[in-house]
């Protein structure tokens, strides 16, 4: 019977030392595996999704109608602006014709508040075909552009070349001018239009 009891003691001693060497190898196991670099999963960048906005040209020759156009992404408004702007300048892809005059070009565009004042080159005033309505219709786009895809915009003053005081033949620029979406009905309803006319 004693040899039995040594067994039975040796064997009581040992299973301690086995859980124990076994939870340490866990462990380590564990802290190996942790050590280990992890792939790096490859990030998809997601493509940009270009942005709409609405340009006002010439339509049947005698009054604004709308097209819209895809920009480029943009985080700022005044960079929206322009990108804006550089799209309405550089003329219609569609059916309607061009508002503007021939060789116009805009200088820059200063955002305050509700006002946005935009600097013009001068073929914007020496280039404008002869006639009222080729004015509203030229001077309206750039307003109406403006106001329309930027809602918190209330009045577009126009510059030309950095001068405010800005007269055509027949409108007087010198003031901030409010959008006026009239200017797309039938020109027979005699729209009410906002910019000031010229004194004589």
């Amino acid at each position: 019977m004693k040899p039995v009891k040594k067994k039975r003691t040796t064997f009581s001693i040992i299973i301690p030392f086995i859980i124990i060497a076994l939870v340490f190898s866990l462990l380590l196991w564990r802290k190996y595996r942790a050590s280990l670099p992890q792939p790096q999963v490859p990030q998809v960048q997601q493509p940009a999704v270009a942005q709409s906005a609405i340009l006002f040209f010439v339509a049947d020759g005698s009054r604004l109608g709308r097209e819209a156009r895809e920009i480029e992404p943009c985080k700022e408004s005044s960079e929206c602006l322009r990108d804006i702007l550089e799209e309405l300048f550089s003329g219609p892809v569609g059916d309607l014709n061009d508002a503007l005059p021939e060789g116009a070009l805009f200088n820059s565009v200063l955002i305050e508040g509700d006002k946005v004042t935009v600097d013009v080159n001068n073929n914007f005033v020496a280039e404008m075909p002869s006639g009222s309505s080729a004015e509203m219709l030229a001077v309206y786009s750039v307003v109406n552009t403006v106001c329309i895809n930027f809602p918190q915009i209330k009045f577009v003053k126009l510059n030309v070349d950095g001068e405010s005081k800005v007269a055509l033949k027949h409108l007087d620029l010198a003031d901030p001018i409010p959008a006026d979406y009239s200017l797309e009905q039938k020109p027979d309803l005699k729209p009410k239009t906002n910019a000031v006319p010229k004194k004589q």
